[in-house]
């Protein structure tokens, strides 16, 4: 039996420790006993790119804004359906995260970080959109296990009524913000209306291949 391997650690700052696994020819990251994020499954994270993209194709140069690198699922999905003339700003919190993309799994990395329409930023995604004002298209969250902060409590700022409003200062008129969930959470939809947003929320399914547990992505626009 192959057993699991312990690639690196790194602490998330005022949060807990993330442990970046290999089994076989995948990789996963762990905080606890929770898996964050596996190249196991990923349809879901490419769905938040993709279903985004999908409710901003009328803009004319496109500017998608990406809470959280992970292994880039969402960053290359994106690209793929992203113009030439497109913008795609990632922000990520940790270094250790785009060390590891760059290092051991850098053949899932596949030169997204380097491609022209890329900016990454480090940082608190939070502070970013804070100081935007009708500058994206699109702002793709997924920068913890949903609006619970629970890899850093911090994180819980971007899902608070004042996050959500500053979220919607950032956007353009006829921007999205997209929102990724392991789960439902039914105070967080009733959050977002009080925003101001109107919103649907999508099950989609952990797998590309339709199979798998459901994560929910909530769409949440300033127009019906």
């Amino acid at each position: 039996m192959i057993q699991r391997e312990l690639i690196d650690t790194a602490w998330v700052p005022g949060g807990e420790k993330l442990e970046l696994f290999r089994h076989d020819k995948d990789f996963m990251i762990v905080l606890g006993h929770n898996e964050l994020m596996s190249t196991r499954k990923w349809g879901s994270e490419e769905a938040l790119a993709t279903m985004s993209y999908d409710r901003i194709k009328g803009s004319r140069r496109p500017h998608m804004l990406i809470g959280g690198y992970g292994m880039g699922f969402t960053l290359r999905a994106a690209l793929k359906v992203l113009p030439d003339n497109a913008q795609a700003t990632v922000v990520e919190l940790m270094p250790e995260i785009i060390e590891w993309a760059r290092g051991p799994m850098a053949h899932l990395e596949q030169g997204c970080l380097d491609d022209p329409r890329v900016t990454l930023l480090m940082g608190d995604v939070s502070t970013v959109i804070g100081a935007g004002m009708g500058d994206y298209d699109a702002i793709l969250l997924d920068v913890d296990n949903g609006p619970d902060g629970l890899v850093r409590e911090d994180n819980n700022v971007l899902y608070s009524l004042a996050g959500l409003r500053a979220a919607k200062r950032a956007l353009t008129p006829d921007g999205v913000l997209a929102i990724w969930s392991a789960g439902p959470d039914p105070a967080f939809t009733r959050r977002l209306e009080k925003a101001g947003f109107f919103v649907n929320e999508v099950k989609v399914s952990s797998r590309s291949n339709g199979k798998g547990p459901k994560h929910v992505i909530w769409f949440a626009s300033k127009k019906e």
